[in-house]
């Protein structure tokens, strides 16, 4: 952790900063703050868990006659879920607005909405959006208690899919007002957003609330369900997830768009997924390649959607990336490429 951030030392924002620091991503937001300001440029990231590992560790060092947390726990900078905005605020010292989503697995699909509404309401010229979600007790036992973690490498599709591989990831994109969008910059067309509440943890057995996100983002993108060239599937791998969007996807889209869960490259990052999703989306638009699904062999017969077992090279104009998260809160996005 970088000397002036120590406050924020854990082990969520730790891999925050490891993400902040590739591809020249400094430099691009750097070059943002001086052209926007540093409080036009604001800061919507999601995540499921936080710190919440820094907690656990310091309850295995209570003080055994008070039951008191040890003195340098720091809650504010480490567990709690705004730490992430905050510690990137800092890092790049943005005084623009900022919040945290947590709506478990859509959670950092859902800060690009956040970040689209601010600046169509002109509050901002230019967010970091994306999401950053390490691994903690918490979450293993958590998702070890619903019966949802596989013993093998996950297999999205797979006809013996049996659960998740749990993965820690960041992603982080620096988004701008699409006004001066040149050809072959990619820009955010739609965003689609659905809370259908069905169930605490399994979907819409037809994936009602994934087909109503899917459908508002298209909307909003003015694309008709033939215009998407290839769709980044939730795919978590779990029996009922991938059925039931694999119903929500053929109804929308029929069973010849190109689709995969990239899940099977990553293991699901749960709240940072939407985002590193989201960019795997824009470097498919940007090389025309459609990924294929890692570990899956063989497609269950039973659904119907185009599921990629090979990479594909076409060329490609519009995707569609898929987050769905526990409580029935999903989030689709559109991606597109400025034509020549």
């Amino acid at each position: 952790m970088r000397a002036d951030l120590r406050a924020f030392d854990c082990r969520n924002n730790r891999l925050a900063q490891w993400a902040l620091e590739q591809d020249d991503f400094c430099d691009a937001v750097r070059a943002a703050a001086e052209r926007y300001g540093v409080t036009r440029v604001g800061v919507f990231l999601g995540t499921s868990t936080s710190g919440i590992l820094s907690s656990e560790l310091a309850y295995r060092h209570r003080d055994p006659a008070t039951g008191a947390l040890p003195a340098d726990h720091d809650y504010q900078h480490t567990h709690n879920s705004f730490s992430l905005a905050d510690f990137v605020r800092h890092y790049y010292m943005l005084r623009g607005p900022a919040h945290v989503v947590s709506t478990a697995c859509s959670s950092s699909a859902k800060a690009f909405g956040s970040a689209q509404r601010m600046i169509s309401c002109g509050l901002i010229e230019a967010a970091i959006v994306g999401g950053v979600d390490s691994l903690c007790l918490t979450t293993l036992y958590g998702f070890n208690s619903l019966q949802l973690v596989s013993a093998q490498p996950c297999k999205p599709f797979d006809t013996s899919r049996d659960g998740i591989s749990m993965g820690e990831g960041a992603g982080f994109a620096l988004v701008e007002r699409a006004t001066h969008a040149l050809a072959g910059d990619i820009v955010l067309s739609g965003i689609g957003e659905s809370s259908d509440a069905h169930h605490m943890s399994s979907p819409h057995p037809e994936g009602l609330g994934a087909r109503l996100a899917m459908q508002a983002a298209l909307r909003m993108a003015g694309l008709q369900a033939s215009d998407i060239d290839y769709i980044n599937l939730h795919g978590t791998s779990t029996p009922s997830n991938d059925a039931a969007e694999d119903k929500g996807v053929s109804a929308l889209f029929g069973t010849n768009t190109p689709c995969s869960s990239t899940k099977g490259h990553t293991g699901h990052t749960l709240g940072a997924a939407g985002g590193i999703e989201a960019i795997i989306c824009a470097l498919a638009l940007r090389h025309d390649f459609a990924p294929a699904g890692v570990g899956t062999q063989e497609v269950d017969p039973r659904l119907t959607s185009r599921y990629l077992l090979g990479n594909l090279d076409q060329p490609m104009h519009h995707v569609l990336s898929n987050s769905f998260g526990f409580g029935g809160s999903n989030c689709s996005l559109v991606l597109s490429k400025v034509p020549q």
